[in-house]
């Protein structure tokens, strides 16, 4: 897998994101979600995380991330490999840090549920070392 196509990935979802109370520009990290219904792509979404404590819901326009996320899958699955059902993209902008999370089986997995909705945003946020 090429560098260039994860950067693109998270140049992308970054670019396109966008949330009704989000901090486009004090944010620290992120966590989106993507989604891949019958092995295709329709959604990214996912949580900001602002150094003060702030947590904003926020979405990556489908059409607009598409290409980065093809090319991102792509580099990874060969021609004709299922594709997982979920992605968990997490980046630390202030440590230059992310990590790429396939869940193969689970489309449940990310989901925020009446049970879980008080810390699920929690469970997403990346912490690295």
């Amino acid at each position: 897998m090429s560098e260039d196509v994860t950067v693109d990935l998270l140049h992308a979802l970054v670019d396109h994101m966008n949330g009704p109370d989000m901090d486009g520009e004090g944010w620290a990290s992120m966590a989106m979600i993507l989604e891949f219904p019958d092995g295709l792509f329709n959604e990214a979404h996912g949580f900001l995380y602002s150094p003060d404590g702030t947590i904003s819901p926020v979405a990556a326009g489908t059409h607009a991330v598409k290409p980065a996320v093809s090319a991102y899958t792509s580099s990874y699955f060969a021609a004709g490999e299922a594709l997982p059902v979920q992605m968990l993209v997490q980046l630390d902008r202030t440590k230059g840090k992310y990590v790429v999370t396939f869940e193969d089986t689970d489309a449940t997995r990310w989901k925020m549920t009446p049970r879980n909705r008080n810390e699920f945003h929690a469970t997403l946020r990346p912490t690295f070392d």
